[in-house]
């Protein structure tokens, strides 16, 4: 029964890192959609200042200035569903820590 405690508080680890990475990602997918959004509206105010023709850059920039809500939107729902992942992840290592209870379980009542 000693060992279960460390796999216990183990459990809990990863509990934690999983919510530290689903908040990880999502904020990273934000700043990532709102830095792309910034950065094609400034291509597009260099461009617009000297009226020349638009080129496909210019066009793609144009487009995603003018659905910015839906990019982010998507962001973060690519981010949800990288969390996602992560909490497959998270319940795979925890059957195993549930596994690795069981045989020390076994194992102790063994050697009594």
């Amino acid at each position: 029964m000693i060992i279960y405690f460390p796999l216990k508080d183990l459990s809990k680890e990863v509990d934690q890192s999983y919510k530290e990475l689903n908040d990880a990602e999502t904020n990273y997918f934000k700043i990532k959609a709102q830095y792309e959004i910034a950065l094609a509206k400034a291509r597009l105010s260099l461009i617009g200042q000297n009226n020349q023709k638009l080129t496909v850059s210019d066009k793609a920039d144009l487009a995603l200035t003018s659905t910015e809500q839906l990019h982010l939107q998507m962001a973060t729902a690519e981010a949800l569903v990288r969390a996602s992942r992560a909490n497959a992840q998270r319940i795979r290592t925890q059957v195993d820590i549930a596994r690795s209870i069981g045989t020390s379980v076994r194992t102790s009542m063994d050697v009594l």
